[in-house]
């Protein structure tokens, strides 16, 4: 049964498409060339891929949009319109846009268009604006859950349609980075290093940590205890029903520049949380399981972001990830064999044992983690598996030679080389 809500997962790379796909996304959003605000940080897919990421969209039911949502300028345009021209040719679901040229061009095109955060939708006029072109608007990340109410009863009050002629679709982010600027419109990256963040190319030096000097005298204070310009990441999901009942309709996942185990983790849990919610078994016990499951990968610590009334940021008081696991390759993939439902792997290093933690990915494959129930090598039982072995070990589906193998350990375990 096709549900309500849907949940948007971020695709940086065949793997994560699947993964987030085999997790139980309604739509995934990837990159193409540089005209999106993730063209330095993932590793984005070409024009050639756009006809295979819609026929796997399709396959599986899921939509596919691109984002084109970075500022252009003219000698931008020529590549705007093969990008665009090639998504409808490929049968791409829709085109994530904040400058209007994309839009234009998009609506010329009859390519659905939905408006990106970097538009800073923050008032129902500005959703009534762009109904003239998108049927799914991003709302302002600063926003409130109050505010985004009042937007969603007022679309319904005012009947604002976009070209689809449906009521227009409320769209926020639900779980993942933040930026410390309005909706991510950032320039400190293009005046330290002139790599602008509005063109994809942010190198991210607000997570970094700080001098501050006096300009009178020169002494210099180092900023302790927070990264001030780091912000935590966003998580919503212990609060998810409060932002399905103020009108939200589309939630979305970030980290198009995340590994293929973070799309896996939050996708899926989301996912649950979304159907315990319509099914009306959402309780503080999941949320804690799925709290602990989400802090497995990559994240700075988790806060609430704008949605319940604060007016000022949660700061890292680290750099880096807070995860509370890791993953060491261990494997590639050689064969699977269908009738046993067993997976060939080559180790290539450190060791396996029976009741270890693993993850497999791959293009195809998406990412499976699961807990290894029995080893074998040359067909013959064992305890654990070393370095230059050939082994095998039940998978729960296909394994292929793309794949790779890798056990998952507490952050700060100690791995033998």
């Amino acid at each position: 049964m096709k549900r309500s809500i849907e949940l948007m997962a971020p695709a940086g790379s065949y793997e994560s498409l699947m993964a987030a796909i085999k997790a139980g996304c309604n739509s995934v959003y990837f990159g193409v060339e540089q005209l999106n605000m993730r063209a330095r940080s993932s590793n984005n897919f070409t024009l050639d891929d756009l006809k295979r990421i819609a026929s796997i969209g399709k396959e599986h039911q899921v939509k596919t949009y691109l984002t084109l949502n970075t500022i252009l300028y003219d000698h931008d345009i020529s590549l705007m319109k093969k990008i665009i021209d090639t998504a409808k040719e490929s049968g791409i679901t829709a085109i994530i846009a904040s400058d209007h040229a994309v839009m234009n061009y998009a609506r010329k095109a009859g390519v659905e268009i939905h408006i990106s955060t970097q538009a800073n939708v923050s008032n129902i006029d500005t959703v009534e604006f762009y109904a003239n072109f998108a049927d799914v608007v991003v709302l302002a990340r600063e926003l409130s859950l109050k505010q985004v109410a009042n937007i969603s009863r007022e679309i319904k009050r005012r009947h604002i349609t976009g070209p689809s002629g449906k009521l227009i679709e409320i769209e926020i982010f639900a779980h993942g980075a933040l930026c410390m600027a309005v909706s991510g419109k950032c320039y400190l990256s293009l005046h330290s290093h002139f790599a602008s963040a509005n063109r994809g190319a942010c190198i991210q030096n607000c997570r970094r940590s700080y001098v501050v000097t006096d300009k009178e005298d020169g002494i210099e204070f180092e900023v302790d205890n927070e990264f001030i310009m780091s912000a935590k990441d966003l998580c919503t999901i212990d609060f998810l029903p409060q932002i399905l009942e103020a009108g939200v309709s589309v939630l979305k996942i970030e980290g198009r520049g995340r590994s293929v185990d973070y799309v896996h983790t939050v996708v899926q849990c989301y996912n649950e949380a979304i159907d315990a919610w319509l099914t009306g078994i959402y309780s503080n016990e999941k949320i804690a399981d799925w709290k602990n499951r989400l802090s497995t990968v990559f994240n700075r610590g988790f806060w609430d972001g704008y949605y319940l009334g604060r007016k000022m940021g949660e700061w890292c008081n680290e750099n880096g990830s807070k995860s509370t696991k890791r993953k060491i390759y261990l494997a590639k993939g050689m064969k699977y064999f269908e009738r046993a439902g067993v997976g060939e792997f080559k180790c290539e290093s450190h060791s396996l044992s029976v009741g270890d933690e693993i993850m497999v990915s791959g293009p195809t494959t998406g990412c499976l983690i699961f807990t290894v129930d029995g080893l074998r090598v040359d067909n013959i039982e064992t305890p654990k598996v070393e370095k230059g072995h050939t082994f095998t070990l039940r998978v729960t589906e296909k394994i292929r030679p793309s794949d790779k193998l890798y056990k998952l350990v507490p952050e700060k375990q100690s791995i033998p080389v």
